[in-house]
């Protein structure tokens, strides 16, 4: 250690008060961390990129100060999604610290990581009060049965107004209108489904009929449109 001459010369003034890190929540216990291994929950972060063009939520379930399982849910970046690949593959087995400080190959994801550490350190994880915290695989319950990232995707324009592309059902086929050309529900398709039907032998055609729903007044609408193109549907 190496002291300035400044402090050399300084008289010793003992420190009489000293209570040790304030506990924080982890797993239903309170637990004053000091080390990484002290550190356990299941907790999100939310990154972006430099230019804000891509988002990255990215989920953790830490063990002891080890990353057990990761899940990671990207928008808007094309790049991002192969960037996440690769991040998958890194998080597991590292510690929080480790992956705090290494490069998972996109800001997003980078600044999804920084987030996230900020919220474990400071006890403010989803499992802060839960006994023994969440089992490893409870990332997988963020998206469902279908394993799907919930997605919304709504565009607008003053002078057309609002479409309806993407619910967290899936993938939007119709939006109902009624008379005043008001949104009074929505048909859909959930591209999930329609694949693990497939998967299990249905033509595509009845896959697609079986993977379809619809949510609002669609009874009621005076015509139904294609979001993407306009053209009037059944």
């Amino acid at each position: 250690m190496i002291y300035s001459k400044e402090v050399e010369e300084m008289c010793p003034v003992a420190q009489g008060v000293s209570h040790g890190c304030a506990p924080i929540p982890e797993e239903a216990k309170w637990v004053k961390v000091k080390d990484v291994k002290d550190i356990s929950g299941f907790t999100h972060g939310v990154g972006w990129c430099a230019p804000q063009q891509g988002a990255c939520k990215l989920s953790l379930n830490v063990k002891e100060g080890i990353i057990q399982e990761a899940l990671v849910e990207t928008i808007g970046c094309s790049g991002m999604t192969h960037s996440a690949a690769m991040a998958a593959e890194i998080l597991p087995g590292r510690t929080v610290m480790e992956a705090l400080n290494t490069d998972l190959v996109c800001d997003a994801i980078n600044t999804a990581m920084r987030e996230l550490f900020l919220q474990i350190v400071y006890g403010r994880s989803q499992s802060a009060f839960s006994e023994e915290g969440l089992a490893v695989g409870a990332g997988l319950e963020d998206l469902g049965k279908g394993l799907r990232s919930q997605v919304g995707t709504m565009y607008g324009t003053l002078a057309k107004g609002p479409r309806y592309l993407e619910m967290a059902e899936g993938y939007v086929t119709g939006i109902a209108l009624d008379a005043d050309n008001q949104i009074i529900g929505y048909k859909f398709v959930s591209l999930g489904k329609m694949t693990d039907f497939i998967k299990k032998g249905d033509d595509p055609n009845t896959a697609y009929e079986k993977a379809c729903g619809q949510y609002g007044r669609v009874a009621d609408a005076v015509k139904i449109i294609d979001p993407r193109t306009d053209k009037e549907v059944k």
